[in-house]
């Protein structure tokens, strides 16, 4: 298969890039980075540099192709985030409709069901719909809360003796390892399947009571606690690190959506199983190498 992936070498662009040269497919992989082009033809891969936002380019990239997995990057410029992001996926959809790429697996997130209230997925929910016009199999791959994004707590660790957000510790997330997101989407990628269909993917579903248990005791530190912030601290927290503001309110609106249980009500009322293959107890021993 001629299989087109965007989103660059990054946490999944990169394993997911080296999962299906080594199936014995023809890999084009889309970096907006001149500089990465010679990291993707060493892994067998074809490299295609342009914008995610340029439908023409991305029309010309598609041309020939058997699937696509459509991956808009998460910070779209760090203003008019939504709106970005929505277009970059308006782009993806016409560059989809003019070349008739019969397979796409487009990576999603846990809260995609909803419209507002979940901060930066709100880009997500809007691609969703245009996808849903689009006259050709898609599987909306929605993924739950990255593990990695708590490598940004480190420094809180490292200077209060804490991590924490803004929603208390026993609430259930849903989590999910890039490497498990990869996986599922070479699955999917090289399946046959018809219409529009939504795929979870979660490597595990913990408390953030559990998370700081787990990362405790991997980093030497079996008492650190979790401190749930009021969403005005924790917005605070994020624009005094350096977060420009209509991010980190995205992020408050996002981690109050946490906090309501309605980002990961569809998850754990209709699907609820854990498929992933990296447990938290795992990822706290790279969460430690890392810190």
């Amino acid at each position: 298969m001629k299989i087109i992936i965007s989103g660059s070498l990054g946490n999944i662009g990169k394993p997911l890039t080296a999962q299906l040269v080594q199936s014995g497919h023809d890999v084009t992989v889309i970096s907006s980075n001149a500089d990465r082009k010679a990291a993707i033809e060493a892994l067998g891969a074809k490299a295609e540099i342009g914008s995610v936002s340029d439908a023409d380019f991305l029309s010309e990239t598609f041309a020939g192709a058997d699937a696509l997995f459509a991956m808009t990057p998460p910070n779209m410029g760090g203003v008019n985030i939504i709106k970005n992001t929505t277009e970059a996926g308006d782009a993806f959809a016409k560059a989809i409709q003019q070349t008739n790429i019969q397979r796409v697996v487009m990576l999603s997130s846990i809260g995609a069901d909803l419209p507002t209230g979940n901060g930066p997925i709100a880009g997500l929910h809007n691609i969703e719909k245009i996808y849903e016009k689009l006259d050709t199999s898609i599987t909306f791959l929605r993924a739950g809360y990255f593990y990695i994004n708590f490598f940004n707590d480190i420094p809180m660790i490292k200077g209060a003796g804490i991590m924490g957000a803004n929603f208390p510790t026993d609430n259930q997330i849903p989590l999910v390892h890039p490497e498990d997101i990869a996986w599922a989407a070479a699955e999917e990628l090289q399946k046959k399947s018809e219409g529009k269909n939504v795929r979870y993917i979660i490597s595990d579903v913990k408390t953030p009571s559990d998370i700081v248990k787990a990362f405790g005791n991997a980093i030497g530190k079996p008492e650190l606690p979790w401190v749930e912030f009021t969403d005005e601290q924790y917005f605070g927290g994020m624009t005094q690190a350096g977060v420009p503001e209509e991010m980190a309110g995205l992020y408050t609106e996002m981690g109050s959506g946490l906090r309501n249980n309605t980002i990961a009500a569809d998850f754990l009322t209709n699907d609820g199983k854990a498929e992933g293959k990296i447990k938290l107890e795992e990822f706290a021993k790279e969460f430690a190498s890392k810190f």
